[in-house]
């Protein structure tokens, strides 16, 4: 049997303000050419299917579609809920989807109960775990296993258990979407913390033939039998160089036969960039970032006015944009320790202007500070007398 290993798809996710829909079916949609290339027999989805507990329309129609094409192409689909995802309303309709091909996995109730498929060395058992927060989780399976160590240790004394009532000879694959120690996080994704603590020891897994990790968002090998397939899209700038791809598992009459990797292709890559204005607008070697979504740092002394919009003319797709003027965040807080001490109210609020524009406050918006910081100390001292007169009544 030939399994594709996936993960936090996030469909409806954005990026920066910008609207992901397309690219995401675009190379989820693709996954159809895979399938049917590489004769795949079944696809997993360990988690994050949507962004959002509550996806929208669009969001679930683009869904939709790419699970159909899928599905069309001639793979069955195994998934189960991460975090991102309501599991009450993923898996609503799982009884009628399984006879189409499509096996939700969301309650916690059935996560010992696997999808069963064949191949000619016989069934293959496929368990999914849907993401367990720690104490609903802890008080659904009625034991007492705090964290997320805890009860993702139980969900596997279950599985093994049920592997083990099958007998000899039946394959298995587990579906889990959490934090494994040794993983590398990036910054797209949401904490699982509960109590300072949301790593569990790849040993918790042990005893099955092949367990598909979501939850991580970069590609990467923990062990020969446990990976986590990353997401197929880079949804921060932490994952500009990652090489987006998925898992192509095979299994053989005894167990895990081999693992290969097969890279996604990349709608738009990922790029940032540092200088002032000026030099990034004309600068020759950054023509070919046109097409990039861009992260930039600005090093201008003073901050430039409407520099994103200035930028998005040469570099349509510039999303991100930080100012770190050279020198300049080093001197000013050593400028503010000096100025807040034994110097008045309206002297620091000019040098705070100062340090903002980059220019000293005109003799005008020095008056208006005074008179703005004198309005304040008014109020101040008739609050005072309001809270003096009340507590002497």
């Amino acid at each position: 049997m030939r399994v594709l290993h996936t993960s936090d798809w996030h469909v409806g996710r954005m990026f920066h303000g910008r609207d992901l829909l397309a690219d995401q079916e675009s190379v989820l949609g693709g996954m159809a050419d895979l399938v049917e290339d590489e004769r795949i027999d079944v696809v997993v989805v360990s988690g994050d299917l949507y962004d959002r507990a509550v996806p929208s329309g669009e969001a679930v129609l683009a869904c939709t579609r790419i699970l159909d094409r899928i599905r069309t192409a001639g793979a069955r689909l195994v998934i189960t809920p991460g975090n991102h995802d309501s599991a009450p309303r993923l898996g609503v309709y799982a009884d009628f989807a399984a006879v189409g091909g499509l096996h939700l996995r969301t309650r916690i109730a059935e996560l010992d109960r696997p999808v069963l498929l064949d191949d000619e060395h016989g069934p293959v058992a496929l368990y999914g775990i849907p993401y367990l927060e720690p104490e609903p989780a802890r008080h659904s399976m009625g034991v007492d296993a705090p964290g997320h160590a805890g009860v993702l240790t139980e969900a596997m004394h279950r599985i093994r258990a049920d592997l083990t009532g099958r007998g000899e000879g039946v394959r298995s694959v587990v579906l889990a979407h959490a934090f494994v120690t040794g993983g590398a996080p990036s910054a797209s994704e949401r904490t699982i913390a509960v109590g300072g603590v949301e790593q569990v020891s790849s040993a918790v897994f042990d005893g099955v033939d092949y367990v598909a990790l979501g939850h991580l968002h970069g590609p990467q090998r923990l062990a020969e039998h446990l990976r986590y397939s990353g997401s197929p899209v880079a949804y921060s700038f932490s994952e500009a160089r990652h090489h987006k791809s998925v898992w192509l598992l095979e299994l053989d009459a005894h167990g895990l036969a081999g693992v290969e990797r097969r890279t996604l292709p990349v709608p738009r890559a990922l790029a940032a960039v540092s200088g002032t204005l000026e030099s990034l607008l004309v600068a020759p070697e950054h023509a070919g970032l046109a097409d990039h979504y861009l992260s930039v740092e600005l090093t201008d002394r003073v901050r430039p006015t409407d520099a994103l919009r200035r930028l998005q003319a040469r570099f349509p797709h510039a999303v991100h944009l930080d100012w770190r003027p050279d020198g300049g965040v080093a001197g000013a807080s050593l400028r503010y320790a000096r100025t807040v001490r034994g110097h008045s109210d309206h002297d620091v609020a000019c040098q705070f202007v100062d340090d903002c524009r980059g220019s000293q406050p005109s003799d005008g918006e020095r008056a208006l500070l005074r008179e703005a910081l004198a309005a304040v100390a008014n109020e101040e001292r008739a609050e005072l007398a309001n809270q003096r007169g009340s507590s002497a009544a």
